[in-house]
């Protein structure tokens, strides 16, 4: 049986986002939900809804084994960030089903303009001394 053209669109948004997850640490927010948006043709509340199910079970497993061989996992700090992120994942999902989806993705672009903005200022420092 062939897989349909939007099963092949998911397919390639998994995997662009695996392979940043694994080089950046990034994907759901980043990546999945805009190309889920923009790409899928999901509302914003069902691309950050469909993210969040997507990163549940995985949550980067091949990355974080990569890393952990390395040496360089501390789990103690990952299970308080994984604690405090299920708290304000909640508190966050609560907030986010009060807004309309033009405020939540008005909200979302300016937070990934911020932090894009702030990382590209902070590099550049650094490069030009």
């Amino acid at each position: 049986m062939p897989i349909p053209a939007n099963a092949w669109l998911l397919l390639a948004i998994g995997l662009a986002s695996g392979v940043a997850s694994g080089l950046f640490g990034i994907g759901g927010g980043v990546l999945i939900v805009p190309a889920l948006v923009l790409l899928a043709g999901f509302s914003q509340h069902m691309a950050i809804g469909t993210s969040l199910a997507v990163l549940l079970p995985p949550v980067g497993l091949g990355a974080v084994l990569a890393y952990y061989r390395e040496g360089n996992v501390d789990f103690r700090a990952a299970i308080l960030v994984a604690v405090a992120l299920f708290v304000g994942g909640w508190l966050g999902g609560q907030v986010a089903n009060y807004l309309g989806g033009v405020q939540l993705r008005l909200l979302f672009g300016l937070f990934v303009v911020g932090i894009g903005g702030y990382m590209t200022v902070s590099a550049l420092r650094t490069l030009l001394g």
